[in-house]
């Protein structure tokens, strides 16, 4: 199983922390956010990962260089960012033989149960399946409407009037046949260029785990201690 881990943005809304530090090295209780993905992905199964760079390239080529997570990686540069399906298109070739395959944003913090999602996936059928999370702010996030097959039968980003709170968690399982959805343009967006296109067709598993976007300096915040509790919560209980 291979995994596109998407790790190239900025991180603007968490400046000065990252004027001098990736976005997706940024420390949760000590921890950088990358090798949490990682570990991740290797406690589900995931031997491959192919991990997009941007901001500050060099330092995430060190990280990967100095620690061993149990799977293979790779990196691809991109001097322009391409966009979240952007990049996905562009490495179409890393995901030729593959059945199916997970596209990571790696900028949120989750412990999602990757195989249970992996499960569901497989058992209706679909090209793509979308996890979603609960969120108090819907106007911020892309947004999903269902059926009772958990089929996605709407789909706004960050829409002034929301049909729900289900929003998009940006771990998503694809279908190797996806590719035929995707507009012929370097520059691709999941939530603009390819979910508006595609409602109706994927479906939506709804995370039951912990997910949070660290991308604001108050959710960063909130993650240092939410996610020490819950681990520690795990661990007293395990």
């Amino acid at each position: 199983m291979k995994a596109f881990l998407l790790a190239a943005g900025k991180g603007q809304r968490l400046r000065p922390l990252t004027n001098t530090l990736p976005k997706c090295l940024v420390p949760i209780n000590g921890k950088p956010l990358l090798g949490l993905w990682l570990e991740l992905c290797h406690t589900y199964g995931i031997t491959e990962v192919l991990i997009n760079l941007h901001h500050l390239p060099q330092q995430v080529q060190v990280f990967l260089r100095d620690h061993d997570f149990g799977l293979r990686v790779r990196t691809c540069f991109e001097k322009e960012l391409l966009g979240t399906a952007g990049t996905v298109a562009t490495n179409q070739s890393f995901v030729v033989n593959e059945r199916d395959f997970f596209i990571l944003y790696a900028d949120n913090l989750t412990d999602v149960d990757l195989g249970r999602m992996l499960a569901f996936h497989r058992a209706h059928g679909g090209e793509f399946t979308m996890g979603l999370f609960r969120t108090d702010k819907p106007q911020q996030c892309g947004i999903v409407a269902l059926d009772a097959t958990h089929r996605i039968t709407d789909f706004v980003e960050k829409p002034v009037d929301p049909k729900s709170n289900l929003a998009n968690a940006g771990i998503y399982i694809a279908n190797s046949t996806i590719f035929r959805h995707f507009p012929p343009q370097p520059c691709l967006d999941f939530g603009f260029d390819i979910f508006p296109r595609l409602v109706g067709q994927i479906y939506g598993y709804v995370i039951q785990d912990y997910v949070l976007d660290i991308g604001t300096m108050d959710n960063y915040l909130l993650a240092q201690q939410t996610w020490g509790q819950r681990h520690h919560a795990c661990r007293v209980s395990g």
